[in-house]
């Protein structure tokens, strides 16, 4: 049987439409009950610190960072600071001096360390901070004294001059092996490191997660917003970051909103209950940055 050419066209146009319109994400509530993002903006708009746990390939994902913060900038008359996993503490003055239009953008990419998924993924937040005249914190330690710490443990930071140790959180370095995040690692096989490798790996992560816990308390300001983007290991359980934040300044209202990847964004692992106040689940088939 042989169909018109219009219809042809009408049953292509129609698959294309389609395609387009696939939902490829979906926000969950901490018991994975579906809810509407806009709830999500209301819920958040008075907390002291937001984090978004990310994935840091994640397309969707990127393209929602920049929607909640553009929102919650609305929300928020513009009282916000944002901060990052992304940048090292120590490249901090650069970014300022960038946002103080001292040189151009091409300069500033050029000195600053920064992930090779830059332009794609976080240059849009990094110019939406600078264009609104916002602060944006470089909050993570610089990678050649996590290195130290994954090869000698906590101790090894006590090598480094004042000058160097502004750029990580204060010693002593307070660390609980049992917290799941750590746990997880302590006990992992990880062949020829022996018990030490294990504790320094886990160790390693903390002093990370302990660096950009005290650039949060260090910069957050009362009356504004801090919103901080990481990977989701970071924050999920409202730990990581968050269990030394509260270290550093207790009392903060702070919400968390995860992400994770699914087959079928209606049918997300339960697994996943209570890893955060929000979660968002994106189609494992989704469009990746690389």
């Amino acid at each position: 049987m042989k169909f018109p050419t219009s219809i042809i066209i009408i049953l292509v146009w129609s698959i294309v439409m389609f395609a387009e319109d696939k939902v490829e994400y979906k926000f969950y509530n901490s018991n994975l009950k579906a809810v509407d993002y806009n709830s999500i903006v209301e819920d958040f708009k008075d907390c002291d610190v937001v984090f978004f746990g990310e994935l840091h390939n994640s397309i969707i994902v990127h393209d929602q960072e920049l929607k909640l913060t553009q929102d919650l900038f609305a929300k928020k008359g513009g009282k916000i600071t944002l901060g990052a996993e992304m940048f090292e503490s120590d490249n901090q003055l650069t970014i300022d001096e960038y946002f103080s239009d001292f040189y151009k953008t091409n300069k500033f990419e050029g000195d600053v360390r920064l992930w090779p998924n830059y332009s794609t993924d976080y240059k849009p937040l990094v110019e939406f901070a600078k264009s609104n005249k916002l602060k944006f914190i470089a909050t993570n330690i610089p990678r050649r004294y996590a290195s130290m710490v994954f090869y000698g443990g906590f101790e090894a930071l006590d090598k480094l001059s004042e000058r160097s140790k502004e750029y990580v959180a204060p010693s002593p370095i307070e660390f609980d092996p049992e917290l799941s995040c750590y746990k997880k690692m302590v006990s992992m096989d990880m062949g020829m490191m022996g018990h030490k490798g294990k504790k320094y790996f886990a160790e390693a992560q903390a002093v990370k997660d302990a660096t950009m816990g005290y650039f949060i308390a260090k910069n957050f300001e009362k009356g504004k917003m801090f919103i901080h983007f990481n990977g989701t290991f970071h924050s999920d359980d409202h730990l990581g970051i968050i269990w030394y934040l509260n270290k550093f300044r207790p009392k903060l209202k702070i919400k968390t909103l995860s992400t994770i990847l699914a087959k079928d964004i209606n049918v997300p692992d339960k697994a996943n209950i209570g890893k955060a106040d929000y979660i968002l689940v994106v189609d494992e088939n989704a469009k990746t940055s690389y």
